[in-house]
C-alpha cells in the first residue's frame, strides 16, 4: 500500500506529545506540509523538528481549541499560506488532568472543561475547515476518541465518557452533512496507550498486579504505540478510504 500526502495541508490538534505528535510526523513523513497546533506551545518545537527530520515541513501554532474564534484564525491562516485544507485530525482533547471522583463531587466547570476542549474543539475546527473543503468538493476530518467513547472509561471520569461518546455522535452526523462534497468524517477510537503524562501516570496507579491484568484483557497480549493510532489516521485520510465514512475503528489490539 503506497500511501503518499505530497501537495496536501494537514492539521493535527493536540500536536504537542503523544499521539498529536506521532500523526504529525507520520504525515510530514509522507510529504503532507503539516500545521501541528496545541495549547502545549513549549512542546510543540520538539514535534517539528521530528517532523523536519522525517523529511516533511511542519508549521507550529499554539491554539485553544475551545476558543472557536482561534479556529477560524488558523483555517484562515492555513489558507493563505498554502491555498488549501485537506486534512483535519481533531486529536485536542483528554482529562485535563482530572481524576476519577464519584458523580456528586464533580462541579460544573470540571463537566463543562473536558467537553469544550473534547466536542466544542472539533466542531469548531470542523466549521472552519468545511468552507474551504466543501469548496475544493474533497478532504477528510477524522476525529480522536478513546474506547471510553464506546464502552466505560478505565479513568472512572463521567465526562469524558460522555464526551468521547458525544465526539462520535459527531462524526457519523457530520459524515451524512459534509459526504455530498466529497469529505469524508472518521472515527479513530484508541484503547490504553502510554502516550503522554497523564496516561503514564494512570499507568502506574494501577500497579504491577492492575497493570498485568489490563495486558492480558487485550486479545494481542500487549500495549499499543502513538504509532499505531497514527497509521489508523493515515489510512482515513488516504485515497484508500474514498468510499469510507461515518465509521470509528477501534485500534485497541483487540478486546
Amino acid at each position: 500500500m503506497n500511501i503518499d500526502f505530497r501537495g496536501k495541508s494537514a492539521i493535527v490538534t493536540g500536536a504537542a506529545h503523544g499521539f498529536g505528535r506521532a500523526i504529525a510526523v507520520a504525515f510530514a513523513r509522507l510529504g503532507a506540509r503539516v500545521w501541528a497546533c496545541d495549547l502545549l506551545e513549549a512542546e510543540l518545537p520538539e514535534t517539528q523538528r521530528l517532523c523536519e527530520i522525517a523529511g516533511g515541513a511542519c508549521v507550529t501554532r499554539r491554539i485553544d481549541v475551545s476558543d472557536k474564534m482561534a479556529a477560524l484564525e488558523l483555517a484562515d491562516d492555513v489558507m493563505s499560506a498554502t491555498g488549501r485544507i485537506d486534512i483535519l485530525v481533531n486529536n485536542a482533547g483528554g482529562v485535563l488532568g482530572q481524576v476519577g471522583r464519584p458523580l456528586e463531587d464533580v462541579s460544573p466547570q470540571e463537566w463543562q472543561a473536558i467537553f469544550d476542549v473534547n466536542v466544542s474543539g472539533a466542531f469548531f475546527l470542523s466549521q472552519a475547515v468545511a468552507p474551504s473543503m466543501k469548496a475544493a468538493r474533497s478532504g477528510s476530518i477524522i476525529n480522536i476518541s478513546s474506547g471510553a467513547g464506546l464502552g466505560i472509561s478505565l479513568t472512572g471520569i463521567q465526562a469524558y465518557a460522555s464526551a468521547k461518546a458525544a465526539q462520535i455522535g459527531l462524526t457519523r452526523q457530520l459524515a451524512h452533512e459534509l459526504g455530498r462534497w466529497g469529505i469524508t468524517v472518521n472515527n479513530v477510537a484508541p484503547g490504553f496507550v502510554r502516550s503522554n503524562p497523564a496516561t503514564e501516570r494512570q499507568w502506574e496507579s494501577y500497579g504491577a498486579e492492575g497493570q498485568h491484568a489490563l495486558v492480558e484483557s487485550i486479545a494481542l497480549k500487549r500495549l499499543g504505540s502513538p504509532d499505531d493510532i497514527a497509521h489508523a489516521v493515515l489510512f482515513f485520510a488516504s485515497d484508500y478510504a474514498r468510499w469510507i465514512t461515518g465509521q470509528v475503528l477501534s485500534v485497541d489490539g483487540g478486546k
